[in-house]
């Protein structure tokens, strides 16, 4: 069965016949929001989501969410970006595009569960980025949340084969990978990798999304497949997972990504993995907040 799978999903994947494409807005503006927020120009943001109807009429529902106070009425592109602020219109940008993505079935996988992983892993990545000095945090933080994106062609190509994985997982509590690999002969990462080729995502995001569950298998870019290897690790080990828990136990500091960024972090030798795990509780809030506004089922 595992080796019929897997010839199916290399065809489909080959086709990808059945999976969406991302929005043409996203691959520009996504580039763009990889500069560091300073040296941005606000009004080269705006254009980019006012290319994008469905993504600019979020940007205004959540500017004018009483989360942010506004004392009046939000009615323009500019003036929700100005509300929001850029760390954040990059938050909904992704979230919006590639949630459009996702299948509508949730009996496979809440698209909210789905994306509080994914923009939780990118909170930390970028958190853990700044501590150790990673040198670039905002790729990070994007590589952070896009590295589960072959999980969005799972959903669509083999439906109800990872429904299969998908209950194989919540079952024996397990990491999705392994249900993957047990169930499918593949794992997300190797869909993902595909998918990131299609889409023209930059090099260093691609080797995040075909790498993170095994971070030895990187060839280049290996610090960064680290940083989310190890954030992913930590947020599903929080119960930010994929809707269930996974019994087992982690020795963080026995991680290969550790081994990695030892060698190109030098700031990593002191730092404090218990004050860093105490304050991942106030990133989940966060992510349950941001989420709550970003996904609104039509």
């Amino acid at each position: 069965m595992g080796n019929q799978v897997r010839a199916t999903l290399l065809k489909r994947l080959e086709a990808l016949d059945n999976m969406p494409t991302l929005p043409v807005t996203l691959v520009p503006l996504l580039r763009y929001l990889e500069q560091p927020l300073d040296s941005l120009d606000m009004q080269q943001v705006v254009d980019l989501i006012a290319q994008d109807k469905s993504l600019s009429a979020q940007c205004l529902h959540m500017a004018n969410s009483p989360l942010f106070g506004q004392w009046k009425e939000v009615e323009s592109v500019r003036a929700a970006v100005l509300a929001l602020g850029l760390q954040r219109m990059r938050d909904i940008a992704v979230s919006c595009s590639v949630l459009s993505l996702m299948p509508k079935d949730k009996t496979l996988l809440d698209p909210i569960v789905f994306w509080e992983h994914s923009l939780g892993c990118a909170l930390v990545c970028r958190q853990f980025a700044q501590k150790i000095k990673f040198p670039n945090p905002d790729k990070a933080y994007l590589a952070g949340l896009l590295h589960d994106i072959g999980i969005v062609a799972h959903l669509w190509i083999l439906a109800s084969d990872f429904a299969d994985t998908i209950g194989m997982a919540r079952t024996q509590h397990i990491p999705l990978h392994e249900a993957e690999m047990s169930v499918l002969g593949q794992t997300h990462c190797t869909t993902g990798k595909i998918l990131a080729e299609r889409w023209h995502l930059p090099a260093d995001v691609a080797m995040v999304v075909a790498c993170h569950h095994d971070v030895a298998s990187s060839t280049t870019h290996r610090d960064l497949v680290a940083v989310v290897a190890l954030s992913d690790l930590l947020c599903r080990m929080s119960g930010l997972g994929y809707g269930y828990s996974e019994e087992r136990q982690v020795d963080l500091l026995a991680e290969p990504g550790i081994a990695i960024l030892q060698d190109e972090c030098p700031s990593l030798q002191n730092f404090d993995w218990a004050r860093f795990t105490f304050e991942l509780e106030g990133y989940m809030e966060e992510v349950h907040r941001l989420v709550s506004l970003v996904y609104r089922p039509s």
